[in-house]
């Protein structure tokens, strides 16, 4: 287990963004990097936050890139309404948004997790958009995705009497079930809260929706990924149980041109990279981000 705690406080990462009316709510932006330099949006995943990409901002912010974080509705320091239908669809507006208020044209994508279907539906829109693309674990084949226990009870029907009652060690014991290498104690606490914050736990069985949608999407959103004609970089643990190897020997075999930086170790990466091996993915993203 990793002693040193590796993201800063939760407080501090929030300090250095805004939140910003969008789309009707409040979402929580941050713009790291040089005013001019080359854009990159990093979209996170669930349950977290874009707090999950500050391990690895810092350095591409001083390779002098442009980089735009968010929190999606639902998620962390954003707003998180009650009884709102979440949808793919709409984060995705808000997405483009944030681009035309910050005055962002064409930019590269990261994606993790749950942002990978954001990803896949911003290229379907309009892929000249995106000048590179960049994924990391997630769903991006619905057949291939192997939600876990904890997943498949709150996005069942029990899910809304269930999320209640979600601890931080509860939270911890599902994250640290995903992971190849673990994060210490102080990391997840982190984590917790900005998952938690303003009721957030209890909006999970209504933002795990997001899987019905990558099924109904599906043609459209493999179209999406499969077809984009600029740069491609998976950067991939193998020892994700959700969306590890099993995913990325599919991608070999439908993207044979895609660049691929599989994290094996030892011991072998899970579902997430950037805080399992945040050098390593740094040095993948700050190597295809800036050829």
């Amino acid at each position: 287990m990793r002693n040193t705690p590796l993201l800063p406080p939760w407080e501090t990462w929030t300090a250095g963004g805004a939140r910003v009316p969008v789309g009707g709510h409040e979402i929580f932006v941050r713009h790291d990097g040089p005013a001019d330099g080359m854009p990159v949006t990093l979209l996170h995943g669930f349950p977290t936050s874009s707090h999950d990409w500050a391990p690895i901002v810092p350095a591409l912010a001083a390779a002098g890139l442009r980089v735009t974080t968010l929190d999606f509705l639902g998620f962390g320091a954003s707003d998180k309404p009650r009884r709102h239908s979440y949808s793919v669809l709409e984060q995705a507006n808000l997405v483009e948004e944030v681009w035309r208020r910050s005055g962002t044209g064409r930019t590269a994508l990261v994606a993790h997790d749950y942002g990978v279907s954001i990803g896949q539906e911003l290229l379907a829109r309009d892929p000249a958009r995106v000048s590179r693309m960049a994924w990391l674990n997630g769903g991006l084949y619905p057949d291939l995705h192997r939600p876990v226990l904890t997943q498949r009870l709150l996005h069942g029907p029990l899910g809304p009497l269930l999320a209640p009652f979600t601890t931080r060690g509860r939270f911890g014991a599902t994250l640290r079930g995903v992971l190849g290498r673990e994060l210490c104690d102080a990391d997840l606490r982190e984590l917790w809260a900005g998952a938690s914050r303003a009721g957030g736990k209890r909006r999970a069985p209504r933002l795990l929706r997001y899987i019905d949608e990558r099924r109904s999407h599906r043609e459209r959103w493999t179209a999406a990924l499969e077809e984009y004609p600029g740069p491609v970089l998976f950067v991939w643990g193998p020892a994700d149980p959700i969306s590890g190897a099993h995913v990325l020997a599919r991608v070999r075999t439908r993207m044979p041109r895609a660049s691929v930086v599989e994290l094996t170790g030892p011991p072998a990466v899970g579902h997430y990279p950037q805080l399992e091996d945040p050098a390593a993915v740094t040095q993948a993203l700050r190597s295809f981000l800036r050829p």
